[in-house]
């Protein structure tokens, strides 16, 4: 069956839910999932991928998520907000290094989100010493924090949703509206950013639970798609649950998204489980590599805010080897910038 479902994968044709749960749990045939993801990947970027530079430039966060080091509640966390210059400079050396993006990520700080001119100065700032796409993750934003990043010169909103599971949405983001997340989202795409939406694995969620909200990632048509393992954090509430070291369902999925999503961006984060794990999610379908990180320039995430980051791996150079052996090579700033444009122009079109 599973053989069937790839094949029709692959001619383009769209696979029903029951398809979707096949692929997802059929673990034993993993290798012919990832062969199809591989080779739908190769259709639309041949051999190449893009790569994110990373700047988290505020821990501070309103939020009691529970799967968060960073919520609000953990007197464990550190906490800082980088200053602009700062900002700068580390993305203008992750610009050198080589990265198609700077990926700006916050705690959901009021600090910036009750104060968005704050937020486009530092996008405004950073597009415009680095001339790259910018991202910005600074949690919800309301419509006139959305314009403001937007004509500061953004090319993605990135906010995540994490479950599609109304009720695991409930304990995974504590008092938080889901109708809000969902809505910010819509309207960004209004005023022209790119969408990235993301999932987290590993929480109690199921095959069923992906399935559901893969159908209705689907019908929104999101521009770069992501799913990662939850890694437990000291300080939170599920601090003592999660399976240390079980990747499959995160890898199973990517490679699920990849035959969904021909033609969206997924991520292979480093802030999971570093480099050793960037083989398999590319091999996984995979297309870009994020979270890449300056050595000695502080926290990546919230996954591994330390690991292989001042050793100097999480860097162009240190991923080369990796990309290698898959047979994949980075992409130019410049190809990065027409993905981006052609992106947008089909986006305008719809």
């Amino acid at each position: 069956m599973t053989e069937e479902i790839l094949k029709k994968a692959e001619r383009g044709e769209q696979l029903t839910g029951t398809d979707i749960l096949t692929l997802l749990q059929r673990k034993e045939e993993k290798d012919e999932l990832f062969a199809a993801a591989r080779r739908t990947r190769e259709k639309v970027m041949g051999n190449k991928v893009f790569t994110y530079g990373f700047v988290y430039f505020s821990t501070y966060c309103k939020n009691s998520c529970s799967f968060c080091y960073f919520r609000h509640e953990n007197s464990l966390a550190p906490r800082y907000r980088k200053e602009k210059e700062n900002i700068v400079r580390t993305a203008v050396r992750l610009r050198d290094s080589g990265v198609n993006l700077i990926d700006l990520t916050t705690g959901d700080d009021p600090y910036y989100t009750g104060h968005p001119d704050r937020l486009a100065e530092i996008v405004r700032a950073v597009r415009e010493n680095t001339g790259l796409g910018v991202m910005v993750s600074p949690g919800v934003l309301d419509q006139n924090g959305i314009r403001a990043i937007a004509h500061a010169g953004a090319d993605w909103y990135a906010l995540y949703q994490e479950t599609y599971d109304r009720q695991l949405f409930g304990r995974l983001r504590l008092q938080q509206s889901y109708e809000a997340r969902m809505r910010a989202k819509l309207f960004a795409r209004a005023q022209g950013l790119l969408i990235e939406e993301g999932l987290l694995t590993g929480v109690s969620d199921t095959a069923e639970s992906r399935t559901m909200a893969l159908l209705e990632m689907r019908k929104i048509g999101f521009d770069q798609v992501r799913v990662m393992t939850f890694i437990p954090q000291e300080g939170a509430p599920l601090a003592g649950t999660g399976k240390a070291g079980d990747f499959e369902d995160e890898l199973m999925t990517i490679a699920v998204m990849r035959l969904l999503f021909p033609d969206a961006l997924i991520p292979a984060s480093l802030d999971v489980d570093g480099l050793d794990g960037l083989e398999a999610r590319l091999n996984a379908g995979a297309s870009v590599v994020t979270s890449i990180v300056a050595p000695k320039e502080g926290y990546a995430g919230v996954a591994n805010s330390v690991r292989d980051i001042d050793d100097g791996y999480r860097t162009i150079s240190g991923i080369q080897s990796t990309l290698g052996r898959c047979g994949l090579t980075c992409a130019s700033a410049e190809e990065y910038r027409h993905w981006i444009e052609e992106r947008k122009r089909i986006s305008c079109a719809c």
